[in-house]
């Protein structure tokens, strides 16, 4: 079965992001390399730039993993601003929902207040601090 995980770039504040994201969801980061551990002859890294975060990674429940990294400022900033995706996050409960929506919106915009959907889940959206836009949904039909 194929999984989907999300991967998400910053601009400079991927590390400072993950660690905000673990306090929500919990768990230990699997893999955290920084740009100085890939820098080579052909990959120059500034001394500006080389504690930045190349890749990390948070497991989140059995199969899932949220990535991420700084883009390099050679490459140009990403818009924090711009609509390009969300991530959407299935939850157990009304309960987990909750604590998700709650401690991932902090100091955030709720787009979306959770509640109760027309199309009978209970959802909310919203964009974090960090300029990520985040969907929680719980559906007591579809419990996992």
């Amino acid at each position: 079965m194929a999984l989907i995980n999300p991967h998400v770039n910053f601009n400079g504040n991927a590390e400072e992001a993950f660690i905000f994201y673990k306090s929500v969801f919990g768990g230990e980061f699997a893999r955290v390399v920084r740009l100085k551990d890939i820098a080579s002859p052909e990959f120059p890294v500034s001394e500006k730039e080389e504690n930045k975060i190349m890749h990390i990674a948070l497991p989140i429940g059995k199969s899932n993993m949220l990535m991420g990294n700084d883009v390099p400022e050679f490459l140009g900033k990403v818009n924090e601003r711009e609509n390009r995706s969300k991530i959407s996050i299935s939850t157990g409960s009304k309960e987990e929902a909750d604590k998700l929506f709650n401690g991932l919106s902090t100091g955030g915009e709720v787009e979306m207040s959770i509640t109760d959907s027309p199309w009978g889940t209970y959802f909310g959206m919203f964009r974090d601090k960090y300029g990520i836009e985040w969907m929680v949904e719980f559906d007591p039909n579809n419990i996992h």
